[in-house]
């Protein structure tokens, strides 16, 4: 069983959250998405995008595996595309998108972008996920130092998002978590914003999920929360 809560804020230099989340403990799946584009295509790309898996996810009635779960993602991918070239005020939107899906005693992880899941346990934290990213995937083969990486101008640059390439690639990892662990599934506006230190921190703290959430949420706007920010925290019982 899994125990589950999420929260999600604009942070503080946004008018609009683009972010969207999603909790369904009856299917064992849980979301969330970063949305980008101009006027409010972001926020549109996001809601689509999470509620598309959670379409395919419930039509597979109980059936569910890597690759139900990859077949959503490729799903919600087409009807993001097929939105955008529908609507010209949506044109180039697009979206990152983690999930975490139940599957028996096993955690099904599946990544498209720069959102993550990380994993909480022995007051250790993994990252599961590998970010789509420029920084990630090409300035750190090219050698390039961590300190340079941080103020690249491709530091922002998503290699991969749902919405902007016909053939999405899908990353996928399975966890098998002991009871008490706790899984993150975030955007970017809390881990490119708050140090691991205090994602730690907000982690350890806390008697409740919602405590522990809201502390991640006010890391990142004590830091400057210049982007959304969402947070949801699993714990494996």
């Amino acid at each position: 069983m899994i125990e589950a809560v999420g929260v999600t804020d604009p942070g503080c230099v946004r008018s609009n959250n683009e972010d969207y989340f999603l909790i369904a403990p009856a299917l064992g799946l849980y979301l969330v998405a970063d949305g980008m584009g101009g006027a409010q295509a972001g926020e549109h790309a996001s809601k689509i995008a999470v509620e598309t898996v959670h379409d395919v996810v419930t039509k597979a009635n109980g059936s569910v595996n890597r690759d139900v779960l990859v077949r959503a993602f490729e799903e919600a991918n087409r009807r993001v595309m097929d939105e955008a070239a529908r609507n010209p005020n949506m044109e180039g939107m697009g979206t990152t998108l983690v999930a975490a899906l139940e599957m028996e005693s096993d955690i099904l992880v599946a990544s498209v972008g720069d959102s993550r899941v990380y994993i909480y346990e022995n007051k250790h934290l993994q990252p599961v996920t590998e970010d789509q990213t420029w920084v990630n995937e090409v300035g750190r083969r090219l050698g390039l130092d961590e300190e340079s990486l941080k103020t690249h101008p491709m530091r922002h640059v998503l290699t991969m998002a749902i919405g902007v390439s016909e053939q999405p690639r899908v990353q996928t990892y399975l966890l098998k978590p002991a009871s008490g662990v706790q899984i993150l599934l975030c955007s970017d506006g809390l881990h490119g914003v708050a140090s691991e230190d205090q994602i730690v921190s907000a982690l350890a703290a806390g008697e409740s999920l919602k405590e522990k959430a809201d502390a991640l949420i006010e890391a990142a706007r004590a830091n400057g929360g210049p982007d959304n920010i969402t947070a949801v925290l699993l714990k494996a019982s």
